[in-house]
């Protein structure tokens, strides 16, 4: 199904063909780039315009150097709301991090790493009801994501390589905020208590982190410990999907390293 529509499409291509500029074709249509960027492509495939083989050094493959930051935070966002997948008409596997358009600083942050992480490779915004996916292509991505494999994450063992250990433990809260920023949420929460014979409101921050997945909650919870958060489980219909982190000084160490999404 074409969302935008065959004329749309067609004249997009036929701007292109004429020279125009991919961010004035989406200026001009109110089309995101990279829905532009992707219809050019795929005409020029069919053409057979495509350049000569694209294909940047890989971290593990042929040892180019890994912005380890970049990646720890691109990894809790990959296992908290990240998946690769790749179409029948693409080369190579795309990672995509859907985000909600409410928060376009985590639009931005999640760009950024996925240019630190690929610096190769091109990264678009693909824009869908309500959010947009942000999307790399590359074909090292199994390279760098070992834990990807058939079925959802939460049906199947995720176990972080070695190395991949190695980088979350030299950058915790990176991972941690990844994992927030995808799957969790800092809210206010209130309770009253009675005071002298008077009931009273308090309000207090939280944050919560919600997965499926025994693993992947239980890195998220092993690297709090690593840090010195405390957390508790706060099990909802008997089930112990969602970590909650409400000591005051937890919250505070949540606030200095994570902070809300934006």
């Amino acid at each position: 199904m074409n969302f935008h529509g065959t004329d749309v499409r067609q004249k997009a291509l036929t701007l292109l063909r004429d020279g125009a500029k991919n961010a004035d074709v989406a200026r001009a249509l109110n089309i995101p780039k990279g829905t532009i960027s992707y219809w050019k492509h795929v005409d020029r495939a069919k053409r057979g315009g495509c350049p000569g083989r694209h294909d940047p050094p890989c971290p593990r493959c042929h040892g180019r150097e890994l912005d380890e930051v970049a990646y720890s935070y691109l990894l809790g966002l990959y296992l908290g709301d990240g998946h690769i997948s790749q179409y029948s008409q693409h080369r190579v596997a795309n990672l995509m991090i859907t985000c909600t358009e409410s928060w376009p600083g985590l639009m931005d942050a999640c760009e950024e790493a996925m240019r630190a992480v690929f610096p190769g490779n091109a990264v678009c915004r693909v824009r869908k009801h309500g959010c947009r996916n942000v999307k790399v292509y590359s074909k090292h991505l199994h390279c760098l994501f070992p834990q990807h494999g058939p079925g959802k994450k939460h049906e199947r063992p995720i176990v972080l390589e070695p190395w991949q250990q190695d980088i979350v433990d030299a950058h915790p809260w990176e991972f941690v905020r990844g994992l927030i920023h995808s799957d969790g949420c800092r809210v206010t929460n209130w309770t009253t208590r009675v005071v002298r014979g008077e009931r009273k409101r308090y309000e207090y921050p939280r944050y919560f982190f919600t997965n499926k997945s025994d693993d992947i909650r239980g890195l998220y919870t092993g690297t709090l410990d690593k840090l010195g958060v405390e957390w508790t489980y706060c099990a909802r219909n008997g089930t112990p999907f969602n970590v909650s982190v409400a000591r005051r000084a937890s919250v505070a160490l949540m606030d200095a390293h994570v902070g809300p999404k934006y």
